[in-house]
């Protein structure tokens, strides 16, 4: 798998902060909805961003930017991970790492070990139809495992859920609600059909404004903080 993407600097991917962007190839789940579908489907055809280069382009941008932003396809099933965030960490940079919570190992090791400071974690739908994201076995309980540690870690974080119709409405906001109760900040994205992975979820309507304030309302019940983003 091994790192596929690099983009320079980022005003949007780390809150308050100007970053670098850098997106791991792979993933282990198949959301119909992705919108990198070829880091998912097929990294393999990508070539590989080296290490080397990376961490040394990262060096001559400290200057100017506040951070990393890895991200992915799923950057916690890659083995070299937590070894690019230390030499990021190295440079003086913060990092932010997008994941979808599948890897709590990973996840628990990079914040003990002090090479993240913040983190998001997507929650997809409801965790009992986890399964309908991927054709093979989805084991939930490591979802919740690492929402648990999110929650309990010292280190900054966000939910994030992507508003698709045909996976997220009132009940499944509900369900994640008491996934996450008594967390600090849940992000409800609106969704973007193209580019999806999925024929079917490009012919998708994404949800009105309206809709997307509805389902706000119902995840403040949950949380200290709802926002909304992409409208």
């Amino acid at each position: 798998m091994g790192i596929k993407g690099f983009q320079g600097t980022s005003l949007l991917d780390f809150p308050g902060r100007i970053a670098s962007l850098v997106f791991y190839g792979g993933c282990n789940l198949t959301c119909p909805y992705c919108h990198n579908p070829s880091l998912v489907l097929t990294p393999d055809e990508l070539d590989d961003y080296p290490v080397p280069a990376l961490v040394e382009d990262l060096a001559r941008r400290r200057t100017f930017i506040d951070g990393v932003v890895v991200s992915g396809g799923e950057p916690t099933i890659d083995k070299g991970l937590l070894p690019l965030l230390s030499q990021i960490k190295a440079l003086g940079l913060l990092v932010k790492l997008d994941t979808n919570g599948l890897e709590p190992k990973v996840l628990k090791e990079a914040i003990w070990e002090g090479l993240v400071d913040f983190v998001a974690i997507d929650l997809k739908t409801s965790p009992a139809r986890y399964q309908e994201l991927h054709p093979g076995k989805v084991d939930i309980a490591r979802l919740a495992k690492s929402v648990r540690l999110l929650l309990d870690s010292p280190v900054d974080y966000e939910f994030r859920t992507t508003c698709v119709p045909t996976l997220v409405g009132q009940p499944e906001i509900r369900d994640l609600g008491e996934m996450i109760r008594g967390a600090h900040r849940w992000v409800l994205q609106q969704f973007v059909p193209q580019h999806s992975l999925a024929q079917s979820a490009r012919e998708i309507p994404p949800c009105s404004a309206e809709e997307l304030g509805l389902l706000a309302e119902t995840a403040r019940q949950y949380v200290d903080e709802v926002a909304l983003r992409g409208l």
